[in-house]
This record gives C-alpha cells, sequence and structure tokens, in this order.
C-alpha cells in the first residue's frame, strides 16, 4: 500500500479498487500531475474509471494537504507533492518551458499587497509567464521582420 492509501485509510477514508489505482498511478508520477496524465495511464488497463474519478480523487488529496495545484496560462491545472513544498511556475510563452521559483522571491509583492491594498494574496495557484533566458536570446539575435 503506498503512502496516499495509507494516509487517507488511517484518516477514514474508503479506498476502492479505482481509487487505490488512481493512488497508485498519482504516486507513480514524479514532478508535476496532470489529471489527464493520471487518467491515460489508468484508462488504457481499466477503462471503466472516469475521468471525474481521478479528478476528484486528486481534489480529496489536496483537500487532506497531500497535494497542492497551480493554475497554467492555458487553464490546466497541475498537482504535485505538497512535501515537494510550495513554489511559483515560471512559464515561458515562446518554448513552453516551466521554471520553478521559490515563493521567498515573491515575499515582497506580497508584502506590498498586504500594505498598500489590505489584500492577503495567494500566490501559490498560478503561473507567472514571460520568456526564458534562451527565448529571450533568440530574439536579441533575430534579424528583424519587415
Amino acid at each position: 500500500m503506498g503512502q496516499f492509501s495509507a494516509t487517507l485509510q488511517e484518516r477514514g477514508y474508503r479506498l476502492t479498487v479505482q481509487r487505490t489505482l488512481i493512488l497508485d498511478i498519482i504516486e507513480s508520477i514524479a514532478g508535476h500531475i496532470g489529471v489527464d496524465d493520471v487518467f491515460g495511464r489508468i484508462h488504457a488497463t481499466y477503462p471503466q474509471v472516469n475521468v471525474s474519478t481521478v479528478y476528484r480523487t486528486m481534489e480529496l488529496l489536496e483537500q487532506e494537504g497531500l497535494l497542492t495545484h497551480t493554475h497554467f496560462h492555458d487553464g490546466a491545472a497541475l498537482w504535485h507533492r505538497a512535501e515537494e513544498g510550495h513554489h511559483q511556475h515560471l512559464v515561458c510563452e515562446r518554448c513552453g518551458a516551466r521554471l520553478d521559483l521559490d515563493l521567498s522571491v515573491l515575499e515582497p509583492l506580497e508584502r506590498e499587497l498586504r500594505d498598500r491594498y489590505g489584500f492577503a494574496p495567494n500566490l501559490t495557484h498560478f503561473a507567472i509567464l514571460g520568456l526564458c533566458r534562451e527565448c529571450q536570446r533568440k530574439a536579441a539575435t533575430e534579424p528583424i521582420a519587415g
């Protein structure tokens, strides 16, 4: 039994066959975890598992503090293990590269939003778009279209 299964069972949740299969797949994925990725891995072998069951299982894991999610610019949500710590994502609009950003970099912004606007932001659930170093370099050396 995997860590997620054991934790949910200890907390009184029922472990159906479908839920156990989903949890095993989630635990086998390193880094960011997408619903479609989990569903694709499970559906080929167990077509009776519905994508909504995968989604609800991931939401349950987040509710229980085992996963956290981020919304990316394309509207997709990706999860990662909570034990990996909170971090922000930098996404290159040109090549799609994703970089993790330590939330401590955003602390001055968080303080400014609190002080100036009395607003307590949650800076963990979105991605920051821009150009990565390599795409900036390429853009600087490309001829101007004209």
